[in-house]
């Protein structure tokens, strides 16, 4: 099954509803910046790589209606781009995105066909994701040994991304080349993206997968049922301190008291080389509904305290390898990351 979390049809922004799945499949319409921000916000589109392309597609959006005046323009693309911005905080690619869309705009002379200059950049950055994410499963494939019993964490695949994805486009890349593999999905709450997600898409694309709650990840691998851990990425400091969905870093120390390569997969989009380690990534902090109960229902009490980091920091000394594009980079990570995206 082709998923296409991300796509541009008859002048306007599509994207698969992933808060509908796996019960339905959902492409919403989009024709505002402000639109594809609240979207961005409210999880209809997540997963880094997916929200970096949404939120260029959103640029080009706000440049349809983009005023005359060359001073109102930029100051029309610029509140769009502010917005676009504080939709989610962790999440780099998000601001690679908006940043490749500002270089663009801020550099013409005028802004009489900026519309179709943004759009063309926004299918230009859409392919560019699909392709990091083809070259990266390949480098990342080799990592992957025959009959292996992988485990991942959240949703790190096609629906997160332009296609293919970034830890099971590993899978997947691997699947390729001939070997078998089996998956162990954890249910990542409190969201539930690895049950609703990661569950249904590699059962549409036919792997053997099996879904565990988060809390048993560790027993599994006590019992030496797990054999390496892939997950994707929000964010990667210089050091290859990695931001992803809160839960990782609990499973890559588990990992490492049982010997289990942990390995991440996420293209140069989201390295961030500004950041010398993850003590400065900030960690969005979500409304405690999503703690308190799901959709309708509630299972907590009335008036208690929640805490919701949407993710954690696994530090580097945990990670076994990062894949990106370019390759696969081992500790040290900061004279791998910094010959390749410094």
């Amino acid at each position: 099954m082709t998923l296409q979390a991300v796509r541009w049809r008859d002048h306007a922004l599509e994207l698969l509803d992933q808060r509908a799945l796996p019960a339905r499949v959902v492409h919403l319409r989009y024709q505002h910046a402000a639109e594809v921000a609240t979207a961005i916000k409210d999880l209809a589109v997540r997963g880094a790589p997916a929200i970096g392309c949404a939120a260029a597609y959103g640029m080009a959006l706000a440049a349809q209606s983009c005023p005359a005046d060359p001073s109102a323009a930029r100051a029309h693309l610029q509140a769009a781009d502010s917005l676009l911005a504080a939709s989610r905080p962790t999440a780099v690619n998000l601001f690679w995105a908006l940043r490749r869309q500002r270089d663009l705009w801020e550099s013409l002379p005028d802004y009489s066909n900026i519309a179709e200059q943004l759009l063309t950049r926004a299918h230009a950055l859409l392919a560019e994701d699909l392709a990091m994410n083809q070259a990266m499963g390949a480098h990342g494939a080799v990592l992957i040994p025959d009959g292996a019993r992988v485990m991942t964490h959240c949703n790190a695949g096609a629906l997160a991304t332009a296609g293919h994805g970034t830890a099971l486009g590993v899978l997947r890349s691997a699947r390729a080349t001939g070997k078998r593999l089996t998956v162990t999905a954890c249910e990542t709450r409190p969201v539930l993206q690895g049950a609703r997600l990661t569950a249904w898409e590699l059962q549409q694309d036919g792997f053997d997968v099996t879904l565990i709650p988060d809390n048993a990840a560790a027993h599994l691998m006590r019992q030496g049922l797990i054999d390496c851990v892939i997950v994707g990425a929000d964010r990667i400091a210089t050091n290859g301190d990695t931001a992803n969905k809160i839960g990782t870093y609990m499973h890559a120390v588990c990992a490492a008291r049982h010997g289990i390569p942990f390995y991440v997969a996420a293209p140069s989009s989201t390295v961030d080389m500004t950041l010398a380690s993850g003590d400065l990534i900030p960690i969005e902090e979500r409304s405690a509904g999503e703690v308190t109960g799901y959709g309708s229902e509630r299972w907590a009490p009335e008036g208690i305290a929640v805490r919701n980091p949407a993710f954690d920091v696994t530090p580097a000394e945990l990670i076994s390898a990062i894949v990106t594009e370019r390759g696969v980079a081992r500790a040290p990570f900061k004279e791998t990351l910094t010959r390749w995206f410094g």
